[in-house]
Protein backbone atom coordinates (compact mmCIF):
# COMPACT_ATOMS: atom_id res chain seq x y z
CA UNK A 1 0.00 0.00 0.00
CA UNK A 2 1.47 3.79 -0.58
CA UNK A 3 2.15 5.74 2.20
CA UNK A 4 -0.86 7.76 3.43
CA UNK A 5 0.35 10.22 6.12
CA UNK A 6 -2.46 13.05 7.65
CA UNK A 7 -2.95 15.97 9.70
CA UNK A 8 -5.94 16.05 11.99
CA UNK A 9 -6.25 19.54 13.53
CA UNK A 10 -9.74 20.73 15.61
CA UNK A 11 -10.59 24.51 14.64
CA UNK A 12 -10.88 25.45 18.24
CA UNK A 13 -7.80 28.32 18.23
CA UNK A 14 -4.93 29.53 16.64
CA UNK A 15 -2.57 27.16 14.19
CA UNK A 16 0.56 26.28 16.87
CA UNK A 17 3.91 25.91 15.85
CA UNK A 18 3.75 22.51 17.03
CA UNK A 19 0.96 21.31 14.83
CA UNK A 20 2.54 23.10 11.96
CA UNK A 21 5.37 20.91 12.19
CA UNK A 22 3.37 17.53 12.73
CA UNK A 23 1.66 19.12 8.89
CA UNK A 24 5.22 19.68 7.96
CA UNK A 25 6.89 16.33 9.02
CA UNK A 26 3.39 14.35 7.86
CA UNK A 27 3.45 16.10 4.59
CA UNK A 28 7.46 16.03 3.73
CA UNK A 29 7.09 12.14 4.14
CA UNK A 30 4.24 11.35 1.94
CA UNK A 31 5.48 13.79 -0.29
CA UNK A 32 8.93 11.96 -0.17
CA UNK A 33 7.37 8.75 -0.87
CA UNK A 34 4.96 9.70 -3.79
CA UNK A 35 2.30 9.33 -0.95
CA UNK A 36 -0.75 10.99 -0.11
CA UNK A 37 -1.25 13.75 2.69
CA UNK A 38 -4.62 13.95 3.76
CA UNK A 39 -6.01 17.12 6.09
CA UNK A 40 -9.36 15.95 8.01
CA UNK A 41 -10.86 18.57 10.32
CA UNK A 42 -11.66 17.20 13.58
CA UNK A 43 -14.53 19.23 14.20
CA UNK A 44 -16.66 16.81 16.95
CA UNK A 45 -16.54 19.69 19.94
CA UNK A 46 -19.40 22.07 18.44
CA UNK A 47 -19.07 24.40 21.32
CA UNK A 48 -15.58 25.01 20.87
CA UNK A 49 -15.08 25.05 16.88
CA UNK A 50 -14.78 28.55 15.18
CA UNK A 51 -15.55 29.99 11.25
CA UNK A 52 -12.29 31.94 12.14
CA UNK A 53 -10.39 28.63 13.47
CA UNK A 54 -11.22 27.33 10.59
CA UNK A 55 -9.82 30.14 8.32
CA UNK A 56 -6.38 29.44 9.87
CA UNK A 57 -5.70 26.16 9.56
CA UNK A 58 -6.49 26.86 5.90
CA UNK A 59 -4.24 30.10 5.51
CA UNK A 60 -1.62 29.11 7.84
CA UNK A 61 -1.15 25.18 5.86
CA UNK A 62 -1.32 27.02 2.42
CA UNK A 63 1.25 29.56 3.18
CA UNK A 64 3.48 27.05 4.29
CA UNK A 65 3.11 25.62 0.88
CA UNK A 66 1.66 22.23 2.44
CA UNK A 67 -0.63 20.98 -0.30
CA UNK A 68 -2.73 18.11 0.65
CA UNK A 69 -4.30 15.76 -2.03
CA UNK A 70 -7.64 15.39 -0.21
CA UNK A 71 -9.47 17.17 2.40
CA UNK A 72 -13.08 19.09 3.02
CA UNK A 73 -12.46 21.45 0.15
CA UNK A 74 -11.02 18.94 -2.40
CA UNK A 75 -12.93 15.53 -1.63
CA UNK A 76 -11.60 12.41 -2.15
CA UNK A 77 -12.42 8.98 -1.68
CA UNK A 78 -12.66 8.55 1.75
CA UNK A 79 -14.88 11.59 2.93
CA UNK A 80 -16.13 13.73 4.47
CA UNK A 81 -12.68 14.78 5.79
CA UNK A 82 -14.55 16.72 8.76
CA UNK A 83 -15.62 14.62 11.86
CA UNK A 84 -19.13 16.54 12.39
CA UNK A 85 -20.48 14.78 8.95
CA UNK A 86 -19.16 11.38 10.10
CA UNK A 87 -21.56 10.21 12.45
CA UNK A 88 -23.34 7.55 10.07
CA UNK A 89 -19.74 5.63 9.69
CA UNK A 90 -18.81 5.60 14.21
CA UNK A 91 -22.46 4.65 14.52
CA UNK A 92 -21.05 1.63 12.21
CA UNK A 93 -18.18 0.95 13.81
CA UNK A 94 -19.93 1.13 17.06
CA UNK A 95 -22.06 -1.51 16.27
CA UNK A 96 -19.08 -3.75 15.56
CA UNK A 97 -17.61 -3.11 18.96
CA UNK A 98 -21.08 -3.62 20.36
CA UNK A 99 -21.43 -7.15 18.82
CA UNK A 100 -18.03 -7.95 19.92
CA UNK A 101 -18.87 -7.08 23.85
CA UNK A 102 -16.51 -4.88 23.63
CA UNK A 103 -18.12 -2.13 24.61
CA UNK A 104 -20.81 -1.03 27.96
CA UNK A 105 -22.95 1.54 29.19
CA UNK A 106 -22.37 3.75 32.21
CA UNK A 107 -24.42 6.00 33.62
CA UNK A 108 -25.27 7.22 29.88
CA UNK A 109 -21.69 6.60 28.67
CA UNK A 110 -20.54 4.50 26.58
CA UNK A 111 -17.30 2.92 27.63
CA UNK A 112 -14.89 0.59 25.67
CA UNK A 113 -13.72 -2.58 27.99
CA UNK A 114 -9.80 -2.80 28.41
CA UNK A 115 -8.53 -6.34 27.55
CA UNK A 116 -6.44 -5.78 30.70
CA UNK A 117 -2.90 -7.00 29.26
CA UNK A 118 0.06 -5.17 28.21
CA UNK A 119 0.19 -3.21 24.70
CA UNK A 120 3.19 -2.77 22.78
CA UNK A 121 3.95 -0.19 21.07
CA UNK A 122 6.79 0.00 18.02
CA UNK A 123 7.28 3.59 17.32
CA UNK A 124 9.63 4.85 14.27
CA UNK A 125 10.72 7.56 16.75
CA UNK A 126 10.79 6.67 19.74
CA UNK A 127 11.50 2.53 19.64
CA UNK A 128 9.44 -0.19 21.66
CA UNK A 129 7.46 0.45 24.40
CA UNK A 130 5.55 -1.54 26.39
CA UNK A 131 2.14 -0.41 28.43
CA UNK A 132 1.16 -2.27 31.30
CA UNK A 133 -3.15 -1.67 31.07
CA UNK A 134 -3.97 -4.40 33.71
CA UNK A 135 -4.56 -1.94 36.53
CA UNK A 136 -8.16 0.07 35.89
CA UNK A 137 -6.90 2.27 38.42
CA UNK A 138 -4.50 3.86 36.07
CA UNK A 139 -5.42 2.36 33.17
CA UNK A 140 -9.62 2.71 33.42
CA UNK A 141 -11.79 1.92 30.38
CA UNK A 142 -12.21 4.91 28.33
CA UNK A 143 -15.26 6.61 27.25
CA UNK A 144 -16.04 6.45 23.96
CA UNK A 145 -19.08 8.27 23.91
CA UNK A 146 -20.34 10.98 25.69
CA UNK A 147 -23.92 10.66 27.51
CA UNK A 148 -25.00 13.57 25.20
CA UNK A 149 -24.20 11.33 22.13
CA UNK A 150 -21.01 13.21 20.96
CA UNK A 151 -18.08 11.23 20.48
CA UNK A 152 -14.83 11.31 22.24
CA UNK A 153 -11.52 11.36 20.46
CA UNK A 154 -10.05 8.31 20.57
CA UNK A 155 -12.61 6.36 19.24
CA UNK A 156 -13.48 8.60 15.84
CA UNK A 157 -9.62 9.49 15.27
CA UNK A 158 -9.32 5.52 15.04
CA UNK A 159 -12.17 5.03 13.46
CA UNK A 160 -11.10 8.00 10.75
CA UNK A 161 -7.73 6.55 10.37
CA UNK A 162 -8.76 2.79 9.51
CA UNK A 163 -11.49 4.37 7.02
CA UNK A 164 -8.87 6.66 5.82
CA UNK A 165 -6.42 3.78 5.48
CA UNK A 166 -3.77 5.75 6.91
CA UNK A 167 -0.23 3.72 6.43
CA UNK A 168 1.24 6.33 8.79
CA UNK A 169 0.51 8.23 11.87
CA UNK A 170 3.03 10.86 12.88
CA UNK A 171 1.95 13.26 15.74
CA UNK A 172 3.25 15.26 19.28
CA UNK A 173 4.77 12.65 21.77
CA UNK A 174 2.18 13.94 23.79
CA UNK A 175 -0.17 11.35 21.95
CA UNK A 176 2.15 8.55 23.18
CA UNK A 177 0.02 8.13 25.74
CA UNK A 178 -2.64 7.22 23.98
CA UNK A 179 -1.52 5.11 21.93
CA UNK A 180 -1.96 1.85 23.88
CA UNK A 181 -5.57 2.87 24.11
CA UNK A 182 -5.70 3.60 19.87
CA UNK A 183 -4.39 0.06 19.22
CA UNK A 184 -6.63 -1.73 21.62
CA UNK A 185 -9.57 -0.73 19.47
CA UNK A 186 -7.88 -1.33 16.47
CA UNK A 187 -7.51 -4.92 17.65
CA UNK A 188 -11.03 -4.79 18.67
CA UNK A 189 -12.49 -3.53 15.68
CA UNK A 190 -9.71 -6.19 13.53
CA UNK A 191 -7.54 -3.67 11.95
CA UNK A 192 -4.57 -3.34 11.54
CA UNK A 193 -2.64 -0.46 13.30
CA UNK A 194 -0.99 1.95 11.03
CA UNK A 195 3.13 2.88 11.84
CA UNK A 196 3.47 5.32 14.74
CA UNK A 197 6.05 8.14 14.77
CA UNK A 198 5.85 10.23 17.48
CA UNK A 199 8.05 13.02 17.61
CA UNK A 200 9.64 15.74 20.26
CA UNK A 201 7.57 18.68 21.92
CA UNK A 202 8.27 21.73 21.79
CA UNK A 203 9.09 23.64 24.47
CA UNK A 204 10.43 27.40 25.82
CA UNK A 205 12.86 28.21 26.73
CA UNK A 206 12.45 27.48 30.58
CA UNK A 207 11.54 24.04 29.43
CA UNK A 208 8.02 23.93 29.35
CA UNK A 209 5.45 23.28 26.76
CA UNK A 210 4.86 26.25 24.50
CA UNK A 211 2.18 28.11 25.09
CA UNK A 212 0.10 30.87 23.15
CA UNK A 213 1.74 33.08 25.64
CA UNK A 214 5.52 32.30 24.48
CA UNK A 215 6.21 34.96 21.23
CA UNK A 216 6.19 33.13 17.95
CA UNK A 217 4.18 29.90 19.05
CA UNK A 218 1.56 30.63 16.46
CA UNK A 219 1.91 30.69 12.86
CA UNK A 220 -0.30 33.52 12.46
CA UNK A 221 2.35 35.69 13.70
CA UNK A 222 5.14 34.45 11.42
CA UNK A 223 2.18 35.24 8.65
CA UNK A 224 1.37 38.87 10.26
CA UNK A 225 5.09 39.90 11.25
CA UNK A 226 6.69 39.12 7.70
CA UNK A 227 8.35 36.07 7.94
CA UNK A 228 9.05 34.18 4.86
CA UNK A 229 6.58 30.68 4.77
CA UNK A 230 10.72 29.20 3.10
CA UNK A 231 12.44 30.22 6.70
CA UNK A 232 9.61 28.95 8.86
CA UNK A 233 9.17 25.24 7.04
CA UNK A 234 12.99 25.09 7.49
CA UNK A 235 13.20 26.42 10.83
CA UNK A 236 10.15 24.01 11.92
CA UNK A 237 11.80 20.87 10.28
CA UNK A 238 14.91 21.52 12.69
CA UNK A 239 12.90 21.23 15.65
CA UNK A 240 13.72 17.61 16.57
CA UNK A 241 15.63 16.96 13.02
CA UNK A 242 18.64 17.73 11.57
CA UNK A 243 20.15 16.68 7.91
CA UNK A 244 23.84 16.73 9.62
CA UNK A 245 26.85 18.10 9.08
CA UNK A 246 25.85 21.50 11.39
CA UNK A 247 23.17 22.77 8.30
CA UNK A 248 20.89 24.42 9.62
CA UNK A 249 19.83 26.67 6.23
CA UNK A 250 18.20 24.58 3.72
CA UNK A 251 15.13 25.40 0.59
CA UNK A 252 12.62 23.06 0.79
CA UNK A 253 13.61 20.90 -1.92
CA UNK A 254 16.70 20.30 -0.12
CA UNK A 255 14.63 19.32 3.21
CA UNK A 256 12.66 16.94 0.80
CA UNK A 257 15.59 14.91 -0.08
CA UNK A 258 17.83 14.84 3.29
CA UNK A 259 14.40 14.24 5.56
CA UNK A 260 14.44 11.04 7.49
CA UNK A 261 11.64 10.12 9.43
CA UNK A 262 13.86 7.36 11.41
CA UNK A 263 16.46 9.93 11.97
CA UNK A 264 13.92 12.18 14.86
CA UNK A 265 15.80 12.99 17.69
CA UNK A 266 13.60 12.16 20.93
CA UNK A 267 14.93 14.94 23.22
CA UNK A 268 12.50 17.66 23.53
CA UNK A 269 13.63 21.05 21.06
CA UNK A 270 13.45 24.56 22.53
CA UNK A 271 12.17 27.04 20.12
CA UNK A 272 14.58 29.42 19.48
CA UNK A 273 12.90 32.77 18.18
CA UNK A 274 16.47 34.23 17.38
CA UNK A 275 17.36 31.32 14.84
CA UNK A 276 14.26 31.85 13.11
CA UNK A 277 14.44 35.26 12.53
CA UNK A 278 18.18 34.73 11.18
CA UNK A 279 16.93 31.72 8.79
CA UNK A 280 14.25 34.45 7.74
CA UNK A 281 16.96 36.32 6.68
CA UNK A 282 19.42 33.82 4.92
CA UNK A 283 15.88 33.06 2.69
CA UNK A 284 15.33 36.96 2.09
CA UNK A 285 19.31 37.20 0.37
CA UNK A 286 19.04 34.10 -1.27
CA UNK A 287 15.29 34.08 -2.97
CA UNK A 288 14.99 35.49 -6.46
CA UNK A 289 13.78 38.76 -6.62
CA UNK A 290 10.53 37.72 -8.32
CA UNK A 291 9.35 35.58 -5.43
CA UNK A 292 10.45 38.44 -2.67
CA UNK A 293 7.73 40.69 -4.82
CA UNK A 294 5.45 37.83 -4.64
CA UNK A 295 5.58 37.84 -0.80
CA UNK A 296 5.92 41.86 -0.16
CA UNK A 297 3.35 42.66 -2.52
CA UNK A 298 0.62 42.27 0.04
CA UNK A 299 2.36 44.07 2.66
CA UNK A 300 2.79 47.20 0.00
CA UNK A 301 -0.50 47.28 -0.34
CA UNK A 302 -2.20 46.81 2.27
CA UNK A 303 0.06 49.95 3.97
CA UNK A 304 -1.81 51.73 1.07
CA UNK A 305 2.19 52.96 -0.84
CA UNK A 306 1.10 54.96 -4.31
CA UNK A 307 3.65 52.64 -6.14
CA UNK A 308 1.30 53.14 -9.38
CA UNK A 309 2.32 50.32 -11.35
CA UNK A 310 4.31 46.94 -10.49
CA UNK A 311 7.26 48.07 -13.05
CA UNK A 312 7.55 51.36 -11.20
CA UNK A 313 7.79 48.89 -7.69
CA UNK A 314 9.91 46.83 -8.86
CA UNK A 315 13.28 48.44 -8.72
CA UNK A 316 12.46 49.68 -5.53
CA UNK A 317 11.77 46.30 -4.22
CA UNK A 318 15.59 45.10 -5.70
CA UNK A 319 17.13 48.24 -3.59
CA UNK A 320 15.80 47.47 -0.21
CA UNK A 321 15.86 43.47 -0.80
CA UNK A 322 19.51 43.20 0.68
CA UNK A 323 17.90 45.10 4.06
CA UNK A 324 14.80 43.79 5.27
CA UNK A 325 14.54 41.81 8.11
CA UNK A 326 11.09 41.38 7.75
CA UNK A 327 8.19 41.54 4.94
CA UNK A 328 6.24 43.57 6.78
CA UNK A 329 9.30 46.21 7.10
CA UNK A 330 8.87 46.69 3.14
CA UNK A 331 6.67 49.80 3.21
CA UNK A 332 8.76 51.83 5.56
CA UNK A 333 11.73 50.87 3.14
CA UNK A 334 10.33 52.27 0.42
CA UNK A 335 7.38 54.48 1.17
CA UNK A 336 9.59 57.44 0.82
CA UNK A 337 10.38 56.73 -3.09
CA UNK A 338 7.07 57.06 -3.90
CA UNK A 339 5.58 60.24 -2.14
CA UNK A 340 7.17 63.97 -2.04
CA UNK A 341 6.02 64.44 0.79
CA UNK A 342 8.38 62.28 2.59
CA UNK A 343 9.03 63.11 6.94
CA UNK A 344 12.58 64.28 7.95
CA UNK A 345 13.99 62.71 11.20
CA UNK A 346 15.06 65.42 13.22
CA UNK A 347 17.79 63.38 14.37
CA UNK A 348 19.25 63.08 10.89
CA UNK A 349 18.73 66.62 10.35
CA UNK A 350 20.63 67.49 13.31
CA UNK A 351 24.06 65.39 12.40
CA UNK A 352 23.91 65.86 8.71
CA UNK A 353 21.91 68.63 7.06
CA UNK A 354 22.78 71.15 10.03
CA UNK A 355 26.38 70.48 10.08
CA UNK A 356 27.75 73.82 8.80
CA UNK A 357 28.18 74.16 4.85
CA UNK A 358 26.01 70.82 4.82
CA UNK A 359 24.10 73.46 2.10
CA UNK A 360 26.63 74.45 0.29
CA UNK A 361 27.80 70.60 -0.44
CA UNK A 362 24.36 69.70 -1.37
CA UNK A 363 24.59 72.22 -3.98
CA UNK A 364 28.03 71.68 -4.97
CA UNK A 365 26.58 67.90 -5.35
CA UNK A 366 23.75 69.30 -6.96
CA UNK A 367 25.42 70.96 -9.96
CA UNK A 368 28.00 68.01 -10.49
CA UNK A 369 24.80 65.26 -10.67
CA UNK A 370 23.18 67.85 -13.15
CA UNK A 371 25.51 67.19 -15.58
CA UNK A 372 25.62 63.64 -16.06
CA UNK A 373 23.54 61.90 -19.29
CA UNK A 374 24.04 58.37 -17.77
CA UNK A 375 21.97 58.25 -14.98
CA UNK A 376 23.05 55.12 -13.15
CA UNK A 377 24.44 54.24 -9.52
CA UNK A 378 28.29 53.25 -10.71
CA UNK A 379 28.18 56.70 -12.91
CA UNK A 380 26.43 58.65 -9.71
CA UNK A 381 28.89 56.89 -7.02
CA UNK A 382 31.55 57.81 -9.37
CA UNK A 383 30.64 61.41 -10.03
CA UNK A 384 30.49 61.97 -6.23
CA UNK A 385 33.75 60.76 -4.96
CA UNK A 386 35.42 63.03 -7.87
CA UNK A 387 32.77 66.00 -6.21
CA UNK A 388 34.48 65.43 -3.14
CA UNK A 389 38.03 65.11 -4.31
CA UNK A 390 37.60 68.24 -6.09
CA UNK A 391 36.29 69.53 -2.95
CA UNK A 392 38.44 67.90 -0.26
CA UNK A 393 36.77 66.82 1.47
CA UNK A 394 35.60 63.11 2.81
CA UNK A 395 33.28 61.22 0.31
CA UNK A 396 30.78 60.75 3.42
CA UNK A 397 30.54 64.60 3.77
CA UNK A 398 28.57 64.80 0.44
CA UNK A 399 26.97 61.20 0.86
CA UNK A 400 25.19 61.65 4.43
CA UNK A 401 23.18 65.12 3.76
CA UNK A 402 22.58 63.62 0.23
CA UNK A 403 21.04 60.64 1.68
CA UNK A 404 19.14 62.80 4.44
CA UNK A 405 18.08 65.07 1.64
CA UNK A 406 16.44 62.32 -0.28
CA UNK A 407 15.03 59.69 2.31
CA UNK A 408 14.34 62.18 5.13
CA UNK A 409 16.54 59.60 7.34
CA UNK A 410 19.72 58.84 7.90
CA UNK A 411 19.23 54.42 7.14
CA UNK A 412 17.88 52.83 4.16
CA UNK A 413 18.86 51.59 0.30
CA UNK A 414 22.34 52.04 -0.91
CA UNK A 415 22.51 56.07 -1.97
CA UNK A 416 23.51 55.70 -5.37
CA UNK A 417 20.60 52.69 -6.11
CA UNK A 418 18.23 55.60 -4.62
CA UNK A 419 18.72 58.19 -6.66
CA UNK A 420 18.62 55.67 -9.67
CA UNK A 421 15.03 54.53 -8.85
CA UNK A 422 14.11 58.23 -7.55
CA UNK A 423 15.62 59.19 -11.34
CA UNK A 424 17.45 62.59 -12.25
CA UNK A 425 14.91 65.20 -12.27
CA UNK A 426 13.14 63.66 -8.31
CA UNK A 427 17.23 63.38 -6.93
CA UNK A 428 17.93 67.37 -7.89
CA UNK A 429 14.35 68.73 -7.02
CA UNK A 430 14.67 66.62 -3.59
CA UNK A 431 17.91 67.99 -2.77
CA UNK A 432 17.20 71.95 -3.35
CA UNK A 433 14.15 70.90 -0.73
CA UNK A 434 16.38 70.03 1.90
CA UNK A 435 18.56 72.62 1.48
CA UNK A 436 16.29 74.88 2.80
CA UNK A 437 16.44 71.84 6.32
CA UNK A 438 20.75 72.85 5.73
CA UNK A 439 22.99 74.77 7.23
Amino acid sequence: MSVRTRFAPSPTGFLHVGGARTALFNWLYARQNDGKFILRIEDTDAARNTEEAYKVIYDGLNWLGLDWDEGPDKGGPFGPYQQSERNAIYEKYLAVLEAGGHVYEDNGAIRFRSQRKPVLVEDIVCGKIEFDMSNPATHPDMTIRRPDGSWIFHFVNVVDDIEMQLTHVIRGEDHLSNTPKHIELYQALGATPPKFAHIPLILNHEGKKLSKRDGGSSITYFLDLGYTPEAVANYLCLLGWSPGENREFLKTPEILSLFDLGQINRRNSIFDLDKCFWLNGQHLQHMSLERFEELALPFVDKAGVSYGTIDALRPALAIVKPKVKHLSDVPDWIGFLFTEEYPFDPEAVAKSLAKPGAGDRLQALGSALSALSDWTHAVIELKLKETAATMGVKAGELVHPARVAVSGRSVGPGLYEMFEVLGKARTLARFDKARALAA
